[in-house]
């Protein structure tokens, strides 16, 4: 894998990685919170490939830095949708974080996936983060399946998701990985809450169709948008990857 761009390794581009380099120059900050999200997009800009789903665009490279990413995570924040289309499951422990990340699910409505309900051994814990709008009696029933201590009403019309995240930081879980979907990060960014963005850009094109972007959502902060500044760019067999600071 080679450098393209890293602030903090002023050597020339092109200079090469190992694998095992990945750790540190995806390290997140120390610091008392740290959201970083993680989109694919093809060449064209789809979030997903022809199936609908993130994960026929994935390629070696992306995933490599997709098993660091989650190593450095106490938390996986992913919108309730997204746990269903992608079969997410709760986090299995790896090799390089021993203490698996906590799968976290936004929700309005109070549902939990079924990706929640995954047997709790040998994996991370499950929690719904919702709001008060999703009644009691849904309330009662993700109580009944999680626990009480794993929903979290955050916000009353909808999730406010500052609230959700320093009570995650309040359960030691700092570090938060926020995988999707384009809903979800929309309102993360227009919420102000994501301080990075690990973007992945695969060589490939899926063409018509009517494929989403890795934001959805309305316009952000019009005219302008969010503006990030570029924090590493690498790249291997033609995959970009990528990390981009939420500029302050």
């Amino acid at each position: 894998m080679r450098v393209l761009i890293d602030p903090r390794r002023p050597a020339s581009p092109g200079g090469r990685v190992a694998a095992a380099d990945l750790v540190g120059l995806y390290a997140p900050p120390a610091r008392r919170r740290w959201v970083r999200s993680n989109m694919v997009t093809t060449l064209d800009g789809s979030a997903t490939g022809a199936d609908g789903r993130s994960g026929s665009v994935n390629t070696p490279a992306d995933h490599r830095v997709f098993a660091v990413l989650r190593d450095h995570a106490d938390a996986v924040l992913v919108g309730a949708g997204t746990v269903r289309d992608e079969g997410y499951t709760r986090v299995r422990p790896t090799r390089g974080s021993p203490v698996p990340a906590a799968l976290v699910a936004v929700t309005r409505s109070g549902r939990v996936p079924e990706g929640l309900r995954t047997p709790t051994e040998g994996r991370g814990a499950g929690l719904l983060v919702t709001c008060a709008s999703a009644g009691d009696a849904a309330l009662a029933r993700a109580r009944s399946v999680l626990g009480e201590e794993s929903v979290l009403v955050c916000g009353d019309a909808e999730v406010d998701l500052a609230d959700a995240l320093d009570r995650l930081a309040e359960r030691g879980l700092r570090h938060v990985l926020l995988e999707g979907g384009p809903s979800l990060l929309g309102t993360a960014l227009a919420a102000g809450v994501v301080d990075e963005m690990a973007l992945t850009l695969a060589p490939v094109v899926v063409g018509g169709g009517d494929f989403p972007r890795i934001v959805g959502g309305p316009p952000l902060a019009a005219p302008d948008g969010v503006a990030l500044r570029p924090h590493l760019l690498l790249e291997e067999s033609g995959t970009m990857l990528g990390l981009w600071r939420v500029r302050s």
